[in-house]
């Protein structure tokens, strides 16, 4: 084989969350009245529009989970070796933005280095120029004539291959409706026009995302669009491998949150007496803890347990994907306290109301009366909370990282590029662009998140928005 399947721990936990999501939307598709709110988000325009931005960056982050060994060129009369580098489906699709290094800091969309540097002549005098890049306008002949009119064709051609596809995924669902119902083309485009679905929104949010990302391929090819950092790696590249990091914290740390939090919560508002107690005093202790010192010595530990048994991770990836994996526990058992306060609030009430007495009167066993009245009224918070919390979590991320007790310094994020830009912007001239690509790129998914959070919770909890 030309590759060595590899398959990480945050791997696993990604494609079952996956599984699970797509279970979930099997089964709510089967029961209108959990179909129902789901057709109310995406039925709002700012929905919509945050839920393809999030599915963007979803695609990016699963093409990124898929991590593989590449075969080593063969040597006659041995057998397949394979690398000790672990690469992604994102780093082949991505090859040359990873390959493609400069010597050192080079400003987006440049075709010299940023910072000037001593050159010998053939008549031997000394002088310091900007040298040329290595790959950043190499196509140019003379980057002072022909840089501006390259852009601007790289930027136009990009946008008509935008505005191309976009057209190409809009009309897929009609022809997958017309093949699927043997009906006439204008037929299913009046029924899909029928569905109360903000088309407008729809259609001006594709193109965009189209537009932007097929001129972004295309100045990439020739440019390093984010500039390059200090050691000449692409920002782009960087920027794009952080997005599965703030993903994975901000999903994978919910999946250990939520059991603390429901199982907890429950019993505590359920049970109440001395079980309500002893929960109170657990999340109450817990809360009193400074969670980044809690968080420092967890990691700390983690790091002596890595030092320690070298011999338990195999490549440098295990190593950066165990401690991400312990961040999200960690972060996970720090972070279900509120949820856990609010769903004990709401058992509380929801355990006096007449029939959940009259359960109780009739001899319903209290797991029955939990798992069939008390949960299913709870789920709407708990999406709700979820959903809220994942912003958060994602500016944890790059918080933590950004005083070192985040993620690994050797795994692309958003917290260990604004921690490496700090110094950078302290020097003359400014080296500014890879502070604004973690910026511009964690501010789009949090903007995403917080806006589709606002739209689950109107659709889910319509009494908040009367309000």
């Amino acid at each position: 084989m030309m590759f060595k399947p590899v398959m990480l721990w945050t791997d696993v936990l990604i494609f079952v969350l996956l599984a699970v999501i797509l279970m979930f939307t099997v089964y709510v598709r089967r029961h209108a009245h959990l179909r129902a709110p789901w057709r109310g988000v995406m039925r709002s325009p700012t929905g919509l529009a945050s839920a393809m931005v999030l599915a963007v960056f979803v695609v990016v982050g699963l093409l990124d989970s898929i991590h593989y060994r590449p075969a080593l060129p063969l040597q006659p009369g041995q057998s397949v070796q394979y690398g000790v580098e672990v690469l992604s489906v994102l780093d082949s699709l991505l090859s040359d933005l990873r390959t493609h290094t400069e010597k050192t800091y080079s400003a987006p969309l440049a075709t010299h280095l940023y910072a000037k540097e001593t050159t010998i002549l053939a008549d031997g005098r000394a002088i310091r120029i900007y040298p040329r890049l290595k790959y950043g306008g190499a196509q140019l002949a003379d980057p002072r004539l022909g840089w501006a009119a390259d852009i601007r064709m790289r930027v136009a051609l990009g946008s008509v291959k935008g505005l191309v596809l976009a057209g190409v995924l809009l009309l897929l669902p009609l022809l997958w409706r017309t093949l699927r119902l043997r009906v006439a083309l204008a037929q299913a485009r009046q029924q899909l026009a029928a569905r109360a679905l903000p088309w407008r929104a729809l259609v001006f949010i594709l193109m965009v995302l189209a537009v932007s990302g097929c001129v972004m391929l295309e100045l990439a090819a020739g440019y390093h669009v984010f500039g390059t950092d200090k050691v000449g790696q692409d920002v782009l590249f960087s920027t794009l491998k952080s997005i599965r990091t703030g993903l994975v914290i901000g999903t994978l740390t919910t999946l250990v949150m939520l059991p603390f939090a429901l199982l907890l919560g429950i019993m505590a508002g359920y049970f109440r007496g001395w079980v309500d107690d002893a929960i109170q005093y657990l999340y109450t202790t817990l809360n009193s803890i400074p969670g980044v010192l809690l968080i420092a010595a967890a990691v700390l530990i983690m790091q002596i347990y890595i030092e320690a048994h070298p011999d338990v991770f195999d490549t440098a990836a295990a190593r950066t994907d165990f401690r991400l994996l312990f961040l999200c526990l960690i972060l996970g058992v720090t972070s279900w306290t509120g949820l856990c306060r609010l769903l004990r609030g709401e058992t509380l009430k929801l355990r006096e109301l007449e029939y959940i007495q009259a359960a109780t009167a009739f001899g319903v066993s209290d797991w029955r009366i939990i798992t069939r009245h008390i949960l299913p009224n709870l789920q709407h918070l708990v999406l709700i909370s979820v959903v809220m919390d994942f912003s958060g979590l994602v500016l944890a991320e790059a918080v933590l990282s950004y005083v070192g007790v985040g993620v690994d310094p050797a795994m692309h994020s958003w917290g260990n590029m604004i921690n490496s830009a700090r110094l950078e912007m302290a020097r003359e001239p400014v080296v500014w662009w890879q502070l604004s690509a973690a910026f511009v790129f964690m501010f789009a998914l949090v903007l995403a998140a917080n806006l589709f959070a606002d739209s689950v919770r109107d659709a889910f909890d319509p009494r908040g928005k009367r309000a």
